[in-house]
């Protein structure tokens, strides 16, 4: 049996429970009316029954068949707009064909590396990416993630973050996009809302799951996407997972008051 890593370890220690048992927000029923009103303006997102590969669509968080594509799609899309990774995506599919990742291995991280480049961060990604279809290659002989389709959310998500670069956030939007899963994504539009919302705590302290709960460990800044994807995770019905992320980063896009600079 492989030891897990540190990243497993963090996760396995942190899932299924709120880091903040002390913060009830948000209940299901103030979920279900910020779904509603974003809904209102922006129309409710319907998760597709079948995935489709278009051509034009942005690289996006991995709505595609695809699983391997779907984690390359999102670790493109990390820490960069959505006209960025789209751009890196086109340019990969034009280097070395449509999501040909036998030719984007036999080419190596280099050439990889120039190919992304317009979408940033190209260096530590192009190495990513590669990384992942090395131990694809040594692991099953074949490029390929389709499989984790077998697996359960815990087993998915645990072998998604097994991969160098690849955390929590672009593990759930896998989950999400990609393999239909109830998996609540924390990207920065989601992060940033709703700390507004006041679903998350002033500030990143943990606490134990006593009851009454005990500070652990005290700090004045506020909480992570990773604690805010283990507390909303838990606490959001299964049902609402889907839509309020998608609402939320509409919204987080095309709402000027809660631009990142706002």
């Amino acid at each position: 049996m492989t030891a897990l890593s540190k990243k497993q370890q963090a996760h396995a220690a942190a899932i299924h429970r709120t880091p903040f048992p002390q913060w009830a927000h948000p209940t299901p029923q103030e979920a279900q009316r910020v779904c509603d009103l974003l809904a209102s303006v922006h129309g409710m997102p319907e998760r597709p029954k079948v995935l489709v590969d278009r051509p034009d669509d942005p690289a996006g968080c991995g709505s595609v068949p695809s699983v391997l594509d779907a984690l390359v799609r999102s670790i493109l899309s990390a820490n960069t707009t959505s006209k960025n990774s789209t751009a890196a995506k086109v340019s990969m599919d034009k280097v070395y064909g449509r999501a040909n990742y036998r030719a984007v291995l036999e080419g190596g991280s280099a050439k990889l590396e120039d190919c992304i480049r317009c979408g940033g961060l190209a260096q530590n990604k192009s190495k990513a990416i590669v990384n992942i279809l090395q131990r694809l290659e040594l692991r099953n002989g074949e490029l390929s993630l389709d499989w984790l389709h077998e697996l359960s959310d815990e087993e998915a998500m645990n072998e998604l973050i097994s991969y160098d670069s690849v955390g929590i956030k672009t593990a759930s939007c896998v989950l999400l996009f990609c393999l239909g899963r109830d998996s609540f994504a924390v990207d920065t539009h989601v992060w940033r809302i709703t700390q507004s919302l006041g679903w998350l705590p002033p500030n990143g302290s943990t606490y134990s799951q006593d009851d009454p709960p005990k500070k652990l460990k005290q700090t004045t800044n506020p909480p992570s996407r990773d604690q805010t994807f283990y507390h909303l995770d838990h606490l959001l019905p299964s049902h609402l997972k889907y839509p309020l992320h998608s609402l939320l980063v509409r919204h987080g896009r095309g709402c000027v008051r809660c631009a990142a600079n706002g």
